[in-house]
């Protein structure tokens, strides 16, 4: 069956809720895991150069810290359950790219994530990255939902 699963994380409640179902899966069948996070890289929008440097080396480090505790996260959760994992924290503009690369590079054969992470006008203006993993990925999609209310 799947060996090696990749799990995208962006901090929202969604996707530590597909971390969890991830991680109840990955156990169930004795696979490990690679937990991703995606940086987008710094939008360039300053008036002078002052602000652009330290605007760019501020939020670099910001996001670094930000990915990096996401990942810890996950990691802490898996290492409770007994599955083995990985990391990775890439920055790309375009995330749905970076977790079809990822799970490509690090030999995955399924990709579990939640259906979206981001609400409001943001979603609808970027778009779904779980559509666009599901529309280009070769490799197996698994798509976490919330169930609804009740």
């Amino acid at each position: 069956m799947y060996k090696r699963i990749l799990i995208p994380t962006d901090g929202s409640e969604l996707s530590l809720a597909a971390i969890e179902q991830g991680l109840a899966f990955a156990k169930g069948i004795g696979a490990s895991v690679t937990f991703l996070t995606v940086t987008e890289p710094f939008q360039v929008f300053a008036i002078s150069g002052a602000q652009l440097v330290d605007s760019r080396a501020t939020y670099a480090e910001s996001a670094k810290e930000e990915g990096t505790r996401r990942l810890r996260e996950a990691e802490t959760r898996a290492s409770a359950l007994g599955v083995p994992c990985r990391t990775r924290l890439v920055e790309n503009d375009a995330p749905y790219r970076a977790i079809i690369e990822a799970a490509s590079d690090d030999g995955c054969d399924l990709i579990a994530m939640a259906s979206h992470g981001r609400r409001g006008i943001g979603a609808l203006m970027l778009g779904s990255e779980t559509l666009k993993v599901l529309t280009y990925s070769t490799i197996p999609v698994l798509v976490y939902r919330k169930p609804p209310a009740r």
